[in-house]
């Protein structure tokens, strides 16, 4: 395989993830894995949330790509392919650890952007904290933040309807 069809590989799977990402939270996390995702969405002081193990599905997705993509484990039926979707995984994984868990909710390092594009991460995944409950909400992506503006009216939308409960500090 070329070193060109490998890094398109690797980079059409990052891309794929963030969708993945998306469609899981809002219909798997939000859904019939609400029990895994509730203590992500509700004050705690614990150093793990039931929510983590979510990190462990995409792990095993990612071993899994590699198992498959590897001669030594799958001899002459490996496909190379898996390999580069397995990395490209990993490397998805990585991105979600330090933007969502370390730039989004602070679990490693301390720092608030006051402008540009890790602003409006930020700001869209609180708009995403801003339900209470699994119902209704915004900004179920990761990595692609939309405009803070067309969440707020979003959520407002999503309030009047009576689909989501809203936090009372955007309720007004």
């Amino acid at each position: 395989m070329s070193t060109l069809a490998i890094i398109v590989i690797v980079l059409a799977t990052v891309v794929a993830m963030e969708g993945v990402a998306w469609a899981s939270h809002k219909y798997i996390m939000h859904g019939f894995g609400w029990a895994w995702h509730r203590d992500h969405h509700e004050p705690h002081d614990n150093l793990l949330e039931k929510n983590d193990l979510f990190a462990i599905v995409g792990a095993a997705m990612s071993i899994s790509m590699f198992v498959i993509g590897s001669p030594m484990i799958m001899g002459a039926s490996a496909w190379e392919p898996g390999t580069w979707i397995g990395l490209g995984i990993l490397f998805y994984g990585i991105i979600y650890t330090l933007v969502h868990d370390g730039l989004v909710h602070q679990r490693y390092f301390r720092w608030v952007p006051r402008h540009g594009y890790a602003k409006r991460l930020v700001q869209a995944h609180k708009l995403h904290h801003a339900t209470i409950g699994k119902e209704g909400g915004v900004s179920f992506g990761f990595v692609f933040a939309p405009d803070p503006a067309k969440l707020k009216a979003e959520l407002k939308m999503q309030r009047e309807a009576g689909v989501a409960v809203v936090r009372e500090a955007l309720a007004e």
